[in-house]
């Protein structure tokens, strides 16, 4: 007990003290994620929203193969990136491995399914609603997934917060592919790893400190746009992209 009282004293002195190397670490981490999160979520929304609207041969295929994604360990997504930046892999010849941009392949491999399954569950929904009418105006499947994912736009907000609290809490793909590196690689999640492994209590403390701290101002922020988009729809809500009250 008094070793654990001891480590998160010193660890609130690192993070008071504004600690160069835990801002160096943590820096990395937020990077690392929202590089990821932005490149998943610009093929994620439109991929999903696409999904959402289109009806092909074979549709329940895919979804099960997205679905089947979701609950892929991110171990094995670090070691298929890894073979293929491996020197003798298919993508050897670009040098990522152990680098900032491997990082950031593995996360945004892991979180594209999150984000293209939410998006297209939420379109789906709406498309279930206004399909019809949009529809009936002659909107084609890729202008209709557009106009709909427009409309779900705050719980697609939802769906980027939940896709960078996924990425910024990974350790085992980021682990394979970066290599931990001092100075270089190292993140939140595997810096923890590695200081409790080594019995430096007080960094791994200050940094899970840190990240339960953004994973929980991610919640806020998906507690208060449930709440805000719950008090538009009770009030006078605003008019939506597809002509009625959203």
């Amino acid at each position: 007990m008094t070793t654990f009282v001891e480590s998160g004293a010193t660890a609130l002195q690192l993070i008071t003290a504004m600690d160069t190397e835990l801002l160096t670490i943590v820096g990395r981490s937020l990077a690392v994620s929202a590089t990821a999160c932005a490149l998943a979520c610009s093929l994620g929304l439109v991929l999903g929203a696409w999904l959402g609207v289109a009806r092909f041969a074979g549709r329940g295929a895919v979804l099960t193969l997205l679905n089947t994604f979701l609950a892929v360990p991110s171990v094995v997504v670090g070691l298929l990136i890894y073979l293929l930046l491996s020197r003798t892999g298919p993508l050897g010849f670009l040098g990522w491995l152990f680098s900032f941009k491997a990082m950031v392949l593995a996360q945004a491999v892991l979180v594209l399914p999150v984000v293209t399954a939410l998006t297209r569950q939420a379109v789906e929904d709406a498309q279930d609603v206004h399909g019809e009418q949009l529809q009936s105006l002659g909107a084609q499947p890729l202008m209709r997934s557009l106009l709909l994912a427009w409309d779900e736009r705050y719980a697609l907000l939802t769906v980027l917060i939940a896709s960078f609290g996924r990425a910024v809490s990974e350790v085992g793909a980021v682990m394979i592919v970066g290599g931990n590196i001092d100075g270089f690689t190292r993140v939140m999640t595997t810096a923890i790893a590695l200081e409790t492994s080594k019995g430096d209590l007080p960094l791994a403390l200050g940094l899970g400190l840190i990240l339960l701290g953004v994973v929980l101002l991610l919640n806020m922020l998906i507690a208060w746009l449930r709440r805000w988009r719950e008090k538009q729809e009770g009030g006078t809500a605003p008019v939506s992209a597809l002509g009625v009250r959203a």
